[in-house]
C-alpha cells in the first residue's frame, strides 16, 4: 500500500512538472519510468516479503518467471498511478489550449 501511495505521489509530481512541449512522447516516457520503477521495487522486495533466496525456491530458481510475475502484479496495480500522472497533465494541456 505504501509503495502504491509513493508511486502515485511521484506520478502527481511528475505530471505537474512534465514539460508540455514533450507531449505524448514525454507522457509515454514518464509512464514507462514509473512502471519500471514500481516493477523493480516489487521484484527487489521478494515474494510477499520473503528473502530473495526463499523467493527463488518458490519460483524454481527461474528469474524470468519471477520477473514476469512481478510485471503482472505491477500491471494490475498501475491504474491509480497512471490516472494520477494523466490528470494534472490533461488539466495543464486544457488550460494551454487557446
Amino acid at each position: 500500500m505504501t509503495l502504491r501511495l509513493a508511486i502515485t505521489i511521484a506520478a502527481l509530481i511528475l505530471g505537474a512538472v512534465l514539460p508540455l512541449r514533450w507531449g505524448v512522447v514525454g507522457f509515454l516516457a514518464a509512464t514507462a519510468l514509473l512502471f519500471l520503477t514500481q516493477a523493480a521495487i516489487h521484484t527487489a522486495m521478494g515474494f510477499e516479503g520473503t528473502p530473495l533466496s526463499e523467493t527463488m525456491l518458490l519460483f524454481n530458481n527461474s528469474w524470468p518467471a519471477y520477473i514476469g510475475y512481478n510485471l503482472q502484479i505491477t500491471f494490475r496495480s498501475f491504474a491509480l498511478p497512471l490516472l494520477a500522472l494523466a490528470t494534472p497533465l490533461i488539466f495543464r494541456l486544457g488550460r494551454a489550449a487557446p
